[in-house]
């Protein structure tokens, strides 16, 4: 049996089971331009703005971890 065909075949059992590939692309952050771009946007962040979302999704996080129980 060639990859392909194994490949095929393993497309096929996981459709069969509900599931789907997906493919995603990012930034590679082993680069030196991206590292650089995420720290002049992250430069630019506003710490107050920040924090308040960070508490809301600690709170958030604590209230659904409650509903699976």
């Amino acid at each position: 049996m060639t990859a392909a065909e194994r490949m095929k075949m393993m497309r096929q059992r996981r459709r069969a089971g509900g599931l789907r590939e997906l493919r995603l692309v990012v930034a590679d952050a082993r680069s030196r331009a991206v590292r650089r771009r995420v720290a002049k946007q992250v430069s630019r962040l506003d710490p107050d703005r920040e924090r308040d979302a960070l508490e809301w999704i600690e709170t958030v996080s604590e209230f659904d971890a409650d509903a699976t129980r």
